[in-house]
């Protein structure tokens, strides 16, 4: 029904079209037969009902497909190419690519990842190896502090109090001694006085006091030595060895940071450079697995220079033999799920065309068939190549979905699109041209017996033909077809509602009026400007 729908506004269009035209010639004849008069080719506004649309031209793309580039480094030769059109299933052979120099690289990276991995292991156990050894000095140095602090607190707590000790004992021993060495010698003494002893006995005694005194003497400086001087430089060579031992000891746990610390960044480089060439090799082998470029799914082969356009020449066809770029396009497989339609829109059309909007599309090869879809996408900005081509010309790429066709649409057929913008009931119109800038307002001109009269009209949307007015014409009314604005008419310069001043132009048959030329100027000739565009 809705496609019905179309064919019978497009018949309706057609009819009106013809009688549009009708018209205009009759006029035109009529005015043709007054005597004396030249002919003025003038349409009379009509009323009725008016489809706005946006006629262009495109191209049948499928909605889904699946692009295929070269995912190869640099520039390579395509050793093997299926034949375009081909019908293909998943995992199909597409297209196959000179991966040789990369096979060559591939060997000697493998021994450099061999080597690589070798100097890691290694590395790895010089780690092990290092740790060890730092651990057995630390704990050496360690051991021999705790000696030195022992021999320490052995000497001064220990062993010094036992020496003193012993010396006291003996001096209090000696004393003793020497005290029963003085009584004897004492009573000795008074045994010769009565002459029951001998004097050499008392002799004896004497030398045993004498002893006596010598041992206790001894004893005494034995301990004053001891306390004075050995206490002193025992315990002096004690705290420096402590000292040795502890700096011996902050010096092993640093060498031992320092070496640990030196193998593990050994260690780190020799893992990041086989991590390093492991990759190489992995990318190498993906590499080389890309050079065949297999089928992910099903569907039929399209080389993609056959859907490139170029403005500059024709693209060299894909071939065996040829060198292709990397991330360069080479197969399309479309999908069965449908086409659509890419159109681009003028500028001056952009702001009709919305999403969603019927459209009307009929194929080049396949005439007396239309096809219905709807507008989907918009682009944001302007197609570059057509700016770049030509830097006044704007089109925005629009892509349409087709309802059906997929038993005899084909990829890259041409066709026409009519987009409906709005079906408007019972509207004034006039052709398009008709309508120009005058005074800087929308105006038509009127053909009267007096000539042309400009009517300031407020127009609304256009088909490309006819021009929807809104206001300021009646239906009937007759409008000159070739507005009597043109680049060739005088101008003149007059004061606008809002105070500013313009150009205006002059219709013809009217004189323009002379300004008044001061006695001492002579009249200078008028200059002819262009006017408005029409």
């Amino acid at each position: 029904m809705k496609e019905q729908s179309r064919k019978t506004k497009s018949a309706i269009l057609l009819t009106g079209v013809i009688i549009i035209v009708a018209i205009a010639s009759i006029t035109i004849w009529q005015q043709q037969s007054e005597s004396g008069r030249t002919p003025v080719a003038i349409f009379h506004a009509e009323r009725g009902p008016l489809s706005i649309t946006v006629q262009e031209g495109g191209t049948v793309h499928p909605r889904e497909q699946v692009i295929l580039a070269s995912e190869l480094e640099g520039r390579n030769r395509i050793l093997s190419l299926i034949p375009e059109g081909t019908l293909v299933e998943e995992g199909d052979l597409l297209v196959e690519l000179d991966a040789s120099g990369l096979v060559d690289r591939r060997v000697d990276l493998d021994i450099g990842v061999q080597n690589a991995e070798a100097a890691f292991i290694r590395s790895r156990e010089n780690l092990e190896v290092v740790r060890n050894q730092a651990q057995s000095d630390v704990e050496n140095a360690e051991l021999a502090l705790q000696f030195a602090n022992e021999d320490y607190s052995q000497y001064k707590e220990g062993e010094y109090p036992n020496r003193v000790k012993e010396l006291e004992a003996r001096i209090t021993m000696a004393r003793e001694e020497l005290q029963r060495a003085r009584e004897k010698l004492e009573w000795s003494e008074v045994l010769l006085q009565e002459q029951y002893l001998a004097e050499s006995e008392v002799q004896a005694d004497a030398l045993a006091v004498r002893r006596a005194e010598l041992d206790v003497e001894l004893a005494e400086n034995n301990l004053g030595f001891l306390q004075d001087f050995e206490y002193q430089r025992k315990i002096t060579q004690l705290e420096s060895d402590k000292s040795q031992a502890s700096m011996a000891l902050e010096r092993t746990q640093r060498r031992a940071r320092a070496d640990v610390i030196q193998a593990e960044a050994e260690l780190r480089a020799r893992e990041s450079e086989f991590i390093q060439n492991e990759d190489r090799l992995k990318r190498l082998n993906e590499q080389i697995e890309r050079a065949r470029i297999v089928a992910p799914r099903e569907g039929l082969v399209i080389y993609a220079t056959s859907t490139r356009f170029r403005w500059r020449g024709n693209v060299e066809p894909l071939a065996e033999g040829q060198e292709v770029n990397e991330r360069q396009e080479l197969i399309h497989l479309p999908t069965a799920a449908g086409f659509m339609a890419r159109i681009r829109i003028h500028e001056s059309s952009i702001q009709k065309v919305q999403v969603g909007q019927p459209v009307d599309i009929t194929v080049s090869a396949l005439p007396g068939r239309t096809f219905t879809g709807e507008v989907s996408t918009i682009a944001p900005l302007p197609d570059p190549a057509s700016t770049f081509m030509n830097p006044d010309l704007k089109l925005y790429d629009t892509e349409i979905l087709i309802d059906g066709g997929t038993d005899v649409l084909r990829a890259g057929m041409s066709c026409q699109t009519i987009i409906n913008i709005d079906d408007l009931e019972d509207a004034v119109h006039v052709p398009v041209h008709t309508v120009v800038r005058y005074r800087g307002h929308p105006t038509v001109f009127i053909h009267t017996a007096n000539g042309p009269e400009p009517r300031r009209v407020e127009v609304g949307d256009d088909d490309g033909r006819m021009v929807h007015i809104i206001s300021g014409l009646d239906e009937g009314e007759p409008v000159m077809l070739a507005p009597p604005v043109g680049p060739q008419q005088e101008t003149r310069r007059t004061r606008s509602e809002d105070g500013s001043e313009e150009m205006e132009t002059i219709p013809d048959g009217e004189q323009p009026q002379q300004p008044p030329v001061p006695q001492d100027e002579t009249p200078r000739p008028r200059r002819r400007t262009e006017g408005p565009p029409a």
